[in-house]
C-alpha cells in the first residue's frame, strides 16, 4: 500500500517535473517565434517605406515631365495663336485698305454720276423741247400734204400699206422663184439621173396580162353540155366556184362574170378542165372545182415564195407570202398588181443603192406597199392603211410599216426609203402602157384639168397636152408678173393635186407673153 502511495506520489512528481519543462520550452520557443515575427514585420515595414520612397520618386519625376511636356506643348499652341492672329490682322489691315481705296472709288463714282445725271437731265429737257417742236413740224407738213394730196391721213395710211402689201408679195414671189430655181438646178439633175438610171437597171414589159374572163369552146353544141338538163350543170358550176356563167349568142364563147379575179380563174380553169375531160355532171364539176381551188391556193404561195426568192428577201410572214400571191390575180387600171410590187421593189432598191442608204429596206417596203389590194372587201379601209395594219401584225418593223402606209401621201415618210416606194410606185404606174384608161375617163379627166387652170385668177387659156400629163396656161400680161406665175403654178399643183385623180404625175407650165401689134400703111 505504501508502496502504492510511493509510486503515485513519484509519478505525481515526474509530471509536475514534464509540465514544467514542457512549459518553459514552450515560452522560450514561443519568445523566439515572436522574436523572428517582429524582425520579419520590421523588415517588411522597411521594404515598403524603401518602395513607396521609389514610387514617389517616379510619381515626382513624371509629374515634372508632364509639367515640362505641358508647358512645352502650350507655348508651341501659343506661338500658332501668335502666328494666326498676325495673319488675321495682317488681312484685316490689308482688307481695311482695299475698303478704304473702293469707299475713294465710290466717292469718285458718285460724284461723276451725280454729274452724268445732271447732264442727261439737261439732255432730255432738250430732247422733249426738240420733240415737241418735231410734232408741231409734222403736224404742219401733214396738214400740208392732206391739203395738196386732198387725201386724210388714214386714207394714206391705207394707200401705202396697199403699196407695201404689193411690194412685199412682188419681193416674196421674186425670192421664192429664186430659191425655187437654184434648188431645182441642183436637185432636177440628180433626180432625173437617178429615175433614168433606175428605169434603165430594170427593164419589164410594157403591157402586163390582163385576167382572161373568157373561155373558147370547141364548138357551140357544148354550150348545151355546159348548160345541162334544166340547167343543172351551170347551176352546179356557179354554186362550186361562185362564178356567174354567162351563155349568149356570141359563138363558141362562154363569159365568166365575177369581181373577185381568185375565183374568175378557178372558173376558168374548171370550165377548161371540165370541156378537156367531156364528163359534165354536177359531181364531177364539184371535184374538178376543189381539185383546182387546192392547185390555185398552191399556186399563190408559190408565187408569193418566187417573188419573195427572186427579191433576196427572208424573214417575211408566210402569211404576207400567201397575201403576195394573191397579186397575182389583182390588177390596177390594167397593171397587174404582183408585177407592179416587184417592179417597185426594184426600182426603190436601185434609186436607194444610188442615194446611199438602205436598199434592202427599199425593196422589202416596195414589194409589200399594194399588199392591202389583196385583202377582200370584208376589211373597210384604203389599201394603204389595210397594207400597214397587217404588215405590222405580222411582224414588219416600222420603217416597212411607214413606208406602206405613206406611200400615196397618206402622213409623212419616217425615211428616205419610204419617200423612194412612193416615187418608185408613180415611176412604175406613170411608165408607157403601164396602165389603161377608158376614153370617157380620160376626157373628163383632161377636161376637169384644163377647168381648174381656167378657175384661178388672171389665167387666160389653159392646154391640157402629153395625153393630160402636161397642162399649159397663158395668163394675162398685164395682170401678172413673172414672180407671180411661179406662185401660179405652184398653188395650181396643189389644187390639182386635191381635186384630180390620176396615175403618174402633172406638169404644170405657166406662159407669159407680151405682144405689140402696129400696121405701117
Amino acid at each position: 500500500m505504501e508502496e502504492a502511495v510511493t509510486n503515485i506520489g513519484l509519478l505525481a512528481a515526474g509530471l509536475a517535473v514534464g509540465f514544467f519543462l514542457a512549459y518553459q520550452y514552450y515560452k522560450s520557443s514561443t519568445s523566439k517565434k515572436v522574436e523572428a515575427a517582429e524582425s520579419e514585420a520590421k523588415k517588411h515595414v522597411q521594404d515598403a517605406e524603401k518602395e513607396a520612397n521609389t514610387i514617389r520618386k517616379e510619381a515626382q519625376l513624371e509629374a515634372r515631365d508632364a509639367s515640362i511636356r505641358l508647358k512645352t506643348e502650350s507655348e508651341k499652341e501659343l506661338k500658332e495663336r501668335r502666328a494666326e492672329l498676325n495673319q488675321l490682322d495682317k488681312r484685316l489691315r490689308q482688307r481695311e485698305e482695299m475698303f478704304d481705296r473702293k469707299t475713294d472709288q465710290l466717292d469718285k463714282k458718285e460724284y461723276q454720276f451725280g454729274k452724268k445725271e445732271r447732264e442727261m437731265s439737261n439732255r432730255e429737257k432738250a430732247l422733249q423741247e426738240k420733240e415737241r417742236d418735231f410734232e408741231a413740224l409734222m403736224k404742219k407738213q401733214s396738214e400740208v400734204l392732206e391739203d395738196i394730196s386732198k387725201m386724210s391721213t388714214d386714207e394714206a395710211k391705207a394707200e401705202l400699206l396697199k403699196r407695201v402689201e404689193m411690194e412685199s408679195r412682188y419681193e416674196a414671189a421674186k425670192l421664192a422663184k429664186r430659191v425655187e430655181e437654184e434648188a431645182l438646178e441642183s436637185a432636177d439633175r440628180k433626180s432625173k439621173q437617178i429615175l433614168s438610171l433606175a428605169v434603165q437597171r430594170y427593164s419589164s414589159e410594157f403591157v402586163s396580162d390582163h385576167t382572161i374572163s373568157t373561155v373558147s369552146l370547141p364548138s357551140d353544141e357544148m354550150k348545151g353540155r355546159i348548160i345541162g338538163r334544166e340547167g343543172r350543170n351551170i347551176r352546179a358550176l356557179e354554186a362550186a366556184t361562185g362564178v356567174e356563167f354567162i351563155i349568149d349568142d356570141t359563138p363558141e364563147t362562154v363569159l365568166l362574170s365575177c369581181f373577185d379575179p381568185v375565183r374568175r380563174e378557178i372558173g376558168r380553169i374548171s370550165l377548161e378542165r371540165l370541156i378537156s375531160d367531156g364528163r359534165i355532171h354536177p359531181t364531177r364539176i364539184e371535184e374538178i372545182a376543189e381539185k383546182v381551188k387546192k392547185e390555185i391556193d398552191n399556186t399563190i404561195k408559190e408565187e408569193g415564195e418566187k417573188a419573195v426568192f427572186d427579191l433576196g428577201l427572208h424573214g417575211i410572214h408566210p402569211e404576207l407570202v400567201r397575201l403576195l400571191g394573191r397579186l397575182k390575180y389583182r390588177t390596177s387600171y390594167g397593171q397587174n398588181v404582183l408585177e407592179h410590187s416587184k417592179e417597185v421593189a426594184y426600182l426603190a432598191s436601185i434609186m436607194a443603192g444610188e442615194l446611199r442608204v438602205d436598199p434592202k429596206l427599199a425593196k422589202r417596203a416596195g414589194i409589200l406597199h399594194d399588199i392591202g389590194k389583196a385583202i377582200d372587201h370584208e376589211v373597210e379601209g384604203s389599201h394603204q392603211s389595210i397594207g400597214a395594219d397587217f404588215a405590222k401584225k405580222y411582224g414588219e418593223k416600222f420603217k416597212v410599216v411607214n413606208a406602206v402606209q405613206v406611200h400615196h401621201g397618206e402622213g409623212d415618210p419616217a425615211t428616205v426609203e419610204a419617200s423612194l416606194v412612193a416615187a418608185a410606185d408613180a415611176l412604175s404606174a406613170a411608165r408607157p402602157g403601164a396602165r389603161k384608161e377608158t376614153l370617157t375617163d380620160y376626157v373628163k379627166r383632161v377636161e376637169k384639168l384644163e377647168e381648174i387652170a381656167t378657175s384661178v385668177d388672171g389665167v387666160n387659156k389653159s392646154y391640157a397636152i402629153q395625153a393630160g400629163r402636161e397642162i399649159r396656161i397663158i395668163v394675162k400680161p398685164e395682170e401678172v408678173s413673172d414672180e407671180i406665175c411661179a406662185q401660179i403654178s405652184r398653188d395650181l399643183a396643189k389644187k390639182i393635186e386635191g381635186e384630180l385623180t390620176y396615175p403618174g404625175q402633172i406638169k404644170v407650165t405657166v406662159i407669159r407673153e407680151s405682144r405689140y401689134v402696129e400696121y405701117a400703111k
